[in-house]
């Protein structure tokens, strides 16, 4: 351990030996893995702040090779650098970095990367500034106050954030670079097509429909379409309880109406057997969670083993709002903002509802004009469709959907629908396609495109 001697004769540790063999090794794991980190606590560390042998060896490579070829050492490169550049030490030490490499190769993600980044930055600055200092002492003597305050003010700015932004031309390829959104299928080919695939990781998706419409029944398809996939889906319900969104979910998967569940108990466990992801529905009282209850009960999944691969919360404008605002609106638009958020943060989609206020109760296309409380709070979504059906609709089980926001894609389209609710079964029909018996779908669809002209050019004129 290294001290100086501070005042009043109290000594001050100038390495991370107070924080811990476990907070260095994590330090260190993050130097080589976050290259923008890297740059930034590379202007004010000093391989001496290490007070472990081996993670100052390990460290002095990835500065090395840094220097050395002007970019910095992959995982792969840090390997090949092991295994031939390290003849000279012993073997001891030898022995040591190769057992913490290895822990490196296996270490998942850092759940306190944050707090250890900011912990080590702030002792790198100190470390700089008291540098600073002790080398203005002398200069005070010379009165070189110009000197003295270059000095100070280059402490401070150091091991700032190192990254300036997007540059235009630099970063030219990073635009043509194709990004991972690792889509998850609606189930529906016609609403696919038009999305990129579905839903991607960090997206937020939001049915709009009226009370009693189907919101739960499509965010239930939804759902299921991606546990039958392998994707792990957590299912937020703060209406129903999570008995009903179960059994809603074994309906759809199976086929078996809701009330006759009871009558094929066996056949429906058979069948779920061969569900290849994890379901956990999790139930709150209406009004009772908000993002941040959400947030922490993932951050407990994630430490459980559990990955979230899909989130869905039935429905957004039931959750309790983290801080009250006078205005409903601004809080159910921050809602909004947070679970986007969420959306990014575990790196997949979010699905959830939105109620549409009385002009969207019996309307033939509901458009984003008839979303309830707040026109605002669907700013952040990528992909918006909304579900109308009549009381002729329901008797029918026909409806419509209408693709109000497409990031990813067109939207203003309108689609035919079929939905029944005894058993959760939707489908998605083509404007134009001849279907069974279910639903004329051709003749719908022509009804549909006369109705949605009609609603068109009254928007028209009415603009």
């Amino acid at each position: 351990m290294s001290y100086i001697r501070g005042k009043e004769g109290t000594m001050e540790r100038t390495d991370f030996s107070h924080f811990g063999k476990s907070f260095q090794e994590a330090l260190c794991l993050l130097i080589l893995e976050d290259r923008p980190f890297a740059d930034q606590i590379m202007e004010v560390f000093d391989i001496t702040f290490l007070e472990l042998g081996y993670l100052r060896l390990f460290t002095s490579k990835i500065m090395n090779y840094r220097e050395k070829y002007g970019v910095h050492p992959t995982k792969k490169i840090m390997s090949t650098v092991i295994k031939s550049d390290m003849d000279k030490e012993n073997e001891a030490i030898q022995k040591q970095v190769r057992d913490y490499f290895a822990r490196v190769l296996a270490a998942g993600t850092l759940k306190d990367s944050e707090f250890i980044k900011d912990k080590a930055l702030d002792f790198c600055r100190k470390q700089k500034l008291k540098g600073a200092m002790l080398k203005s002492v002398d200069l005070l003597q010379t009165c070189s106050f110009d000197e003295i305050s270059k000095i100070i003010n280059d402490a401070l700015v150091m091991g700032s954030d190192s990254n300036f932004g997007y540059d235009y031309l630099k970063d030219f390829e990073e635009r043509f670079e194709i990004k991972a959104r690792n889509p998850i299928s609606t189930g529906w080919s016609e609403l696919d097509s038009i999305s990129g695939g579905g839903l991607g990781n960090g997206e937020l998706g939001v049915v709009v429909a009226p009370t009693g419409a189907g919101k739960s029944m499509v965010l239930t398809h939804l759902g299921a379409q991606a546990l039958l996939k392998g994707v792990n889906v957590v299912h937020y319900t703060l209406e129903l309880s999570d008995t009903t969104i179960a059994s809603r979910y074994d309906s759809c998967i199976t086929g078996v109406s809701l009330n006759d569940l009871f009558s094929f108990k066996e056949l429906i466990y058979e069948k779920v057997q061969d569900v290849k992801g994890q379901l956990i529905v999790k139930e709150y009282p209406t009004k009772s969670a908000s993002t941040r209850t959400i947030k922490n009960h993932l951050e407990k999944l994630v430490n459980r083993g559990v990955e979230p691969g899909l989130i869905i919360v039935d429905y957004g404008d039931l959750l309790r709002p983290v801080t009250v605002r006078k205005e409903k609106r601004t809080e159910l638009e921050s809602i909004y903002e947070e679970m986007r958020s969420i959306a990014q943060e575990f790196q997949c989609p979010v699905w959830t509802a939105s109620q549409t206020n009385r002009s969207g109760l019996n309307a033939e296309v509901i458009t984003m004009e008839s979303i309830s409380e707040a026109f605002s709070k669907c700013f952040v979504a990528d992909l918006i469709f909304t579900v109308s059906r009549t009381m002729e609709d329901k008797t029918s089980n026909t409806g419509r959907m209408y693709v109000a926001k497409n990031r990813n894609g067109p939207d203003g389209l309108v689609y035919p629908i079929f939905m029944d609710t005894s058993n959760v079964k939707i489908r998605v029909l083509p404007p134009s396609d001849d279907e069974e018996d279910e639903l004329t779908a051709k003749s719908q669809s022509d009804i549909l495109k006369e109705k949605y002209k009609k609603f068109r050019s009254q928007q028209r004129e009415s603009a």
